[in-house]
């Protein structure tokens, strides 16, 4: 099992924003690092849920739960096409955010990940490439699990304060915009996520 190709393979992977990071800033951006932290956790609760279905799954029950979670895509996308509509709304009306809560936070975290058809597919795609026939398979697989899993937890967490330091040094700047900024990321985030596809 190559361990250290593993790890650099999956941090060029996680590094790359998608709808999850994009959803993490944004939150981070309107209303502060505590809740960019929630999100995470959010999202990372989502991609055990992802790594326990890939790992333990059969391939036909993965591919099935794949199609089924096409329509609540679709859902993710206009519930994130909301959240941008509205912060660009009120950034037309000088207008503050809705405060949001911790969970409300971490629910919209846990639902654009979980949502998003392509993670599963990929997980079980992915991880068995790194596994030795010369050793057990399910333990391999929950060792690149915990390994992946851990290593988004830190770099998704980086994120939140790379844009908590933005959002500082930029100041009134950056706050007279924010609304503006985090509707782009929103509406950013729902076009990556509707232009994922299961088989792809």
């Amino acid at each position: 099992m190559e361990i250290l190709l593993f790890i650099l393979v999956s941090v060029g992977i996680i590094i790359v924003p998608g709808p999850n990071v994009l959803v993490i800033v944004s939150t981070c951006i309107s209303h502060g690092r505590s809740r960019g932290l929630q999100t995470v956790a959010g999202t990372s609760a989502a991609m055990l849920v992802q790594l326990l279905i890939s790992a333990f799954g059969t391939s036909w029950f993965i591919s099935q739960l794949a199609f089924g979670f096409l329509w609540l895509k679709w859902i993710g996308v206009a519930y994130l096409c909301y959240l941008g509509v509205n912060h660009l709304i009120n950034a037309v009306k000088k207008t503050d955010a809705q405060e949001v809560t911790g969970l409300g936070s971490f629910q919209r975290g846990f639902w654009v990940s979980l949502t998003n058809p392509k993670t599963i597919l990929f997980f079980s795609a992915f991880l068995p490439q790194f596994v030795s026939a010369s050793q057990p398979y399910l333990n391999q697989i929950a060792l690149l699990s915990c390994i992946f899993w851990l290593l988004a937890l830190v770099l998704d967490s980086g994120y939140v304060f790379l844009a908590n330091k933005a959002s500082k040094v930029f100041g009134e700047k950056l706050a007279a915009r924010q609304n503006y900024f985090s509707g782009a990321l929103y509406l950013g985030a729902s076009g990556v996520l509707a232009a994922t596809e299961k088989g792809s």
